[in-house]
């Protein structure tokens, strides 16, 4: 890219840059180097040539293991050639629409403390003890709304995942075994509607979610985070992805995923209790 240096090698001296946050600004510098280095001999002409697309989407896919750092990559790239075409040094943007690796998950999207707390302050008891069972079992909504008294005993529920068809045996904890006492048994479900205590209809019961949500303050959580919350918790309390695969019917990998996706809350005390314990020997 010797012929095109200058974008390549600080684009955001240009005023279309310079608004770019110090550690956005750092984060081109990585990339910038890596395209040097990949393509720094490519001429005017191979950067205008369509059979180039192709050696830069092979580029781009080998990075496919780590679809957000190929997307970034491949977005660089666009930049630095949409530099080019838009001071006429280029005449086409090769890399322009070269879609996207990633597909974007919620397993970095977790119900910390505050926001349970928050939820439960204002929910009616009706959506309260749905959010009981669902950080206490780590099921999905739609398991849980099928949930029958008849699955429930003294210290276990038990149910097929309507999803997955694993079965599971969910040891009831001392706190969930006391919400679920004050329940009164009125409908074959467990959890009933607000006013009416019938079992509920899956877009009823995402309606008032989301109001009670609207309520506590809570924005871009839903339902099913509960699920990675649940995850997320049992790994802080120590247990091991054997274990927690078993009370909430993830695969081991998924378990790993969701964990690995939460570096923002539940990594760094998952790592302070390793050094605790390494201390300890």
């Amino acid at each position: 890219m010797s012929d095109v240096e200058i974008p390549t090698r600080r684009p955001w001296a240009a005023s279309d840059f310079k608004l770019k946050a110090a550690l956005t600004r750092r984060e081109y510098d990585r990339y910038l180097d890596d395209l040097r280095s990949e393509f720094g001999n490519l001429s005017i002409g191979d950067l205008e040539a369509k059979e180039t697309r192709v050696r830069f989407k092979a580029w781009r896919d080998a990075m496919s293991d780590r679809p957000r750092t190929a997307d970034y990559a491949w977005s660089t790239l666009s930049r630095v050639l949409s530099f080019g075409k838009d001071r006429g040094i280029l005449s086409v943007n090769i890399a322009e629409r070269g879609g996207r690796l990633y597909r974007g998950n919620r397993r970095d999207k977790i119900w910390n403390s505050a926001d349970i707390n928050a939820f439960l302050a204002v929910a009616p008891r009706s959506l309260q003890l749905a959010m009981q069972l669902a950080i206490w079992t780590g099921q999905r909504k739609a398991d849980l709304l099928k949930l029958k008294w008849s699955q429930c005993t003294i210290d276990v529920i038990r149910l097929r995942q309507g999803k997955t068809g694993a079965r599971v045996a969910i040891p009831i904890a001392k706190q969930l075994r006391a919400e679920l006492d004050l329940e009164p048994h009125v409908a074959e479900t467990v959890l009933t509607t607000t006013r009416f205590k019938r079992p509920w209809t899956s877009d009823g019961f995402d309606t008032a979610w989301k109001r009670a949500c609207k309520n506590a303050g809570i924005e871009d959580l839903t339902f099913h985070d509960l699920r990675g919350t649940a995850v997320t918790r049992l790994a802080l309390a120590g247990c091991t992805a054997a274990e927690i695969g078993a009370l909430t019917g993830h695969a081991m990998r998924d378990v790993d995923l969701i964990l690995d996706a939460h570096y923002l809350g539940g990594r760094p005390e998952l790592a302070r209790r390793a050094i605790e314990k390494l201390e300890a020997v």
